[in-house]
């Protein structure tokens, strides 16, 4: 461990993935080194009108760049490596992942332009790398994709570990065993503060192992008389082995549809991840060329996103890939919060084709298993590491604070246990620890090729527009005396039916003119002026006939 330095603080704070699920980017900084620990996106909620994906502020890392030693992955899902191509545009600093999170990540990075500026170093469960003052070591986790660990981290201050996400799966798919021995180890050394996953921290017991689920696919497999669709995470390595293995089982042939199912098979697949054999993957086109019983469909679109492979069928809208009356369609996973209302549409709208349709919990289904801990699960990692403080990480607030509790159960101080929100910093310094303020953070909001050029004035401008539309005004004014020579033309978007409103619209037009009139006769002829009035008079008249508040947009030209 580096030599400490008396003025000196460690510091801990999270960019992403506290309180909120999604976009994970947590920090350690010691002197003048810093640490980062995944860089991930999440999905927009339903306000964000437009927004395609969403990543963290990463302002105090590039006002701090060249502190910045290199990020650690601890494994290939999206909340996790999605950000990567955004903050290695701004911020080139080397990458350390484990292989088949590399292989996912290279081929991000292919698509952003990026692969031949990034560094890529490649580790694994023993590797040791130093990072300035930080010494990372890492140590193999169970997690629902290949590859994953956990990441201990050495300070001059005392051992900060990261678990990643986890879950402790004694009949793993890949035969990949959490080093239950590595984290005992690590907790015998001492650990100053452990960052553990909190997803799962509301749900008592065990996780179910993976392996469960090879069981049942097989058995639906066998029962289904015509083709099964199975739906699930492209990213979730182990879950597609299972069909694999099911569709060998019972000789069928398997198409895969969706961008990122055929992306992370055909990575998997190469690197060996994935035990495919010959002859079994066919091409989308063939589908209808085979016996429908001899036939299974891997796709995307398990949170019913409304332009993926599955919701495409749904709606009988997917250029290769129809769904028929009697087809069985699995739905391996469980909808993301926010996300039920998708997936309960797409549901819908199988059904209504006649399709048979599995899906719920796992619990009730039998066909999805978490890829986190639960409660027993969580109290064990805490119990392996024995930390002297502890940081509930990965989850909206009521996992954070349930997770909180089981650290109290397991014989944690309460004083030692900090709940924190996006920003907040946890200084140590002498073996104590305090909440020290927050630093810049918050969300960076990615619609198309735009990065954070959409913020909070723009997304009211088009909710705004999407409740009550909007009304183009549009006046020319003579330069010489200020008569009005065309107009007022009104425009009516998403308002109100123009041909059913016409006594509506020419009150506003005798509206407008009144105003300008008025306007003109007190020699008001500045524009701001102008068309604040006309936007005040035609906006309280609006609302008088209509209760609504569309959004005006004078347009005043002089001729």
């Amino acid at each position: 461990m580096s030599k400490k330095n008396s003025t000196d603080k460690l510091l801990i704070y999270a960019l992403g993935g506290v309180g909120e699920i999604g976009k994970n980017m947590y920090v350690v900084q010691y002197g003048n080194d810093i640490v980062v620990v995944d860089a991930g996106l999440k999905f927009p909620e339903e306000e964000m009108l437009g927004i395609d994906v969403v990543i963290p502020d990463i302002t105090h890392l590039l006002d701090n760049r060249e502190k910045v030693r290199g990020i650690l992955v601890t494994h290939g899902h999206e909340d996790h490596i999605g950000g990567l191509p955004y903050v290695l545009k701004q911020l080139n600093v080397p990458i350390y992942a484990t292989r088949l999170t590399t292989g996912l990540i290279e081929n991000k990075l292919k698509e952003a332009g990026l692969l031949g500026d990034t560094k890529r170093i490649l580790i694994t469960a023993d590797s040791e790398v130093q990072m300035g003052s930080i010494k990372a070591s890492f140590f193999r986790t169970n997690h629902s994709i290949p590859d994953s660990v956990g990441v201990c981290l050495e300070t001059p201050e005392g051992v900060v570990v990261h678990t990643g996400d986890f879950k402790f799966d004694h009949t793993p798919v890949n035969d990949q065993y959490a080093d239950l021995q590595r984290m005992a180890e690590i907790g015998k050394r001492g650990v100053l503060a452990l960052l553990s996953d909190s997803t799962n921290a509301e749900r008592p017991g065990f996780t179910p192992s993976e392996s469960n689920i090879g069981k049942e696919f097989e058995e639906i497999f066998r029962r289904a008389k015509q083709r099964v669709v199975v739906a699930t995470f492209a990213s979730n390595v182990h879950r597609v082995q299972q069909v694999i293995n099911a569709a060998a089982e019972t000789r069928r042939k398997m198409a895969v549809v969706g961008r990122s199912m055929v992306n992370v098979v055909t990575i998997a697949s190469e690197m060996g991840y994935l035990d495919v054999p010959e002859g079994m993957i066919i091409e989308p086109e063939e589908v209808n060329k085979l016996p429908a019983d001899r036939v299974v469909i891997l796709s995307t679109g398990s949170q019913g996103e409304p332009m993926s492979a599955l919701s495409r069928m749904a709606r009988s809208t997917h250029r290769k890939v129809d769904i028929l009356a009697g087809d069985t369609v699995i739905i391996s996973a469980t909808p993301i919060p926010g996300n039920e209302k998708y997936v309960g549409r797409t549901v819908d709208e199988l059904m209504r084709l006649g399709a048979h349709v599995i899906y719920g919990p796992g619990s009730v289904s039998g066909v999805h298993v978490s890829g986190h801990g639960s409660q027993e699960e969580l109290k064990l990692m805490l119990n392996l590491i024995r930390p002297q403080y502890f940081i509930p990480i990965h989850g909206e607030y009521r996992m954070l604070r349930h997770h909180a509790l089981l650290g109290e159960s397991v014989g944690i101080d309460r004083e030692n246990i900090f709940l924190c929100d996006i920003g907040d910093v946890v200084e140590f310094q002498n073996g104590t620890a305090r909440k020290a303020g927050k630093i810049p953070s918050g969300n960076v909001l990615i619609d198309g090729l735009g990065v954070g050029d959409v913020g909070n004035i723009v997304l009211r401008d088009r909710k705004l527009l999407s409740q009550d539309g909007i009304l183009v005004v549009v006046v020319t004014l003579s330069k010489q005396d200020g008569t009005i020579l065309s107009g007022p033309d009104i425009i009516s978007r998403g308002f109100v039916y123009v041909r059913e409103s016409e006594g509506l619209l020419e009150e506003a037009n005798r509206i407008v003119t009144g105003t300008l009139h008025k306007l003109m006769s007190d020699n008001v002829n500045e524009w701001a002026s102008l068309k604040t009035n006309v936007k005040d008079a035609l906006g309280r008249f609006l609302y008088e006939q209509t209760r609504r508040r569309p959004m005006i947009l004078p347009i005043i030209m002089e001729v």
